[in-house]
């Protein structure tokens, strides 16, 4: 028995200013191509899930086959994607159909969206694939699949449900690259956010001698590869992400991870990012005033430190650890003064790296309900326009035209070789500073 597990992959911009942008600032799509690029760990995992006796083949495409193209036959196809990728995943999907192949469909989308991906799947999996996919292939084998499985959404790292991904199955590929996850969700649950604690119970963190294995292996795959840690916010638990980067430290490893500001408060923490490779973390800051963060979560925790998002970009980077700021445009407490507002706060606090990103209502978020509730989608179906620069509903302050234009004109601010390379220099003189103090 044969099965082959399929992600699709790559994004495409649709708006016509945006995508032409993206070739003359590179800048502006270069995280968006790193993420796009990325191998798809839910799939090895769910490689890793599949009892011993079945053949699996991990299989990517950043664009869908041509028509005339033969599609390499399988028992059973098990497809996943993100949403901007979904419409053509469902179109493969119904292409493997129509040659007589089941398809099983699964993902953060298919999970929040699952009476629409039942429309292209003989089966679907919803929630994580744990407790669900070693069921649905014995079902399979027995010739009595059933339409729906039900994944575990907690427990998924105790011992009974882990398993360790098939990195082996990336051997021979040209990634740069590789993904490793130590957890699933963040408690900071910002409104927009359509991370993984939308198909989990709670804030669940993998033991710490399972994420060094994972690391072993995985880095064993490729030579030198780069970490990227596939979590929604890696260092919420302080002393459990201490023990790990001692653990970490002998590895030798260069790494990136995104998490939340907090960290910049530990001294100790960020000494043992840095002595364990850390080179980069992605940090959600949203908005250059405090305002726009108002409300993003239900405690507002990110409100509330605001007035230190300066000192601790700059204490961060001090220590040897780049920051990527992540900002949304278009909340609805902006109007069309945010994009100087935001420029201006970039230039302040010396940022490396910039994404700029425009409010998204991903499917299943508090955002979309709130905007669909409210009237506010453009359309009732726009997921390939899920890309974090495309517009898909009608901003509080601003029009939908003001903010595609703002979006721009900001990009070739931040994306400015003369920008970046301000940026680049304060960096390399922090450097140069710390390196003189050691």
């Amino acid at each position: 028995m044969r099965i082959g597990l399929i992600a699709m992959s790559g994004v495409r911009v649709r708006t016509e200013k945006l995508a032409t942008l993206g070739v003359t600032l590179p800048g502006f799509v270069n995280r968006g191509k790193v993420i796009a690029s990325l191998p798809s760990l839910g799939l090895l995992t769910v490689a890793a899930l599949t009892p011993p006796d079945v053949e699996v083949e991990y299989i990517e495409y950043d664009a869908l086959p041509d028509e005339d193209a033969p599609l390499e036959r399988f028992d059973l196809v098990g497809l996943s994607s993100f949403t901007a990728r979904i419409e053509a995943t469902y179109q493969l999907a119904d292409r493997y159909r129509e040659m007589g192949v089941p398809v099983v469909l699964g993902g953060l989308h298919v999970s929040l969206m699952p009476d629409e991906a039942a429309e292209h799947a003989d089966a679907i999996v919803v929630d994580g694939a744990e407790g669900a996919w070693p069921q649905l292939v014995e079902d399979f084998k027995a010739g009595c699949m059933k339409a729906r499985y039900q994944g575990l959404r907690k427990d998924v790292f105790k011992p009974d449900n882990y398993v360790k991904p098939r990195f082996d199955l990336l051997k021979g590929r040209p990634y740069n690259r590789v993904t490793v996850q130590t957890s699933r969700g963040c408690p900071i649950n910002c409104e927009f956010c359509a991370a993984s604690l939308r198909i989990t119970s709670s804030f669940q963190q993998k033991p710490v001698d399972l994420v060094i294995e994972e690391l072993k292996a995985a880095t064993e795959v490729f030579e030198s590869p780069f970490v990227e840690f596939a979590d929604d916010n890696t260092f919420v638990n302080k002393k459990w992400g201490k023990q790990l980067l001692r653990e970490m430290a002998p590895l030798n490893l260069r790494w990136f991870t995104e998490t939340d500001i907090s960290v910049a408060d530990d001294p100790e923490l960020l000494d043992l990012m840095a002595k364990a490779g850390c080179k980069q973390i992605l940090i959600g800051l949203e908005s250059p005033t405090v305002g726009g963060l108002m409300n993003l979560d239900p405690h507002n925790w990110k409100a509330k430190r605001f007035d230190n998002y300066l000192s601790a970009i700059s204490r961060i980077q001090a220590a040897g650890i780049s920051v990527n700021g992540t900002f949304v445009l278009g909340l609805d407490s902006h109007k069309t003064d945010v994009f100087e507002e935001l420029r201006d706060f970039i230039r302040t606090s010396n940022l490396l790296e910039v994404q700029l990103t425009v409010q998204t209502p991903f499917p299943g978020t508090p955002l979309y309900e709130r905007l669909k509730r409210d009237g506010r989608l453009l359309t009732e179906r726009y997921w390939d326009r899920c890309t974090l620069f495309d517009v898909n509903y009608i901003p509080a302050k601003m029009s939908v035209e003001e903010l595609e234009e703002g979006f721009v004109w900001l990009s070739e601010q931040v994306y400015s070789e003369e920008d970046f390379n301000r940026r680049k220099r304060h960096y390399m003189d922090l450097t140069k500073d710390r390196l003189q103090a050691a």
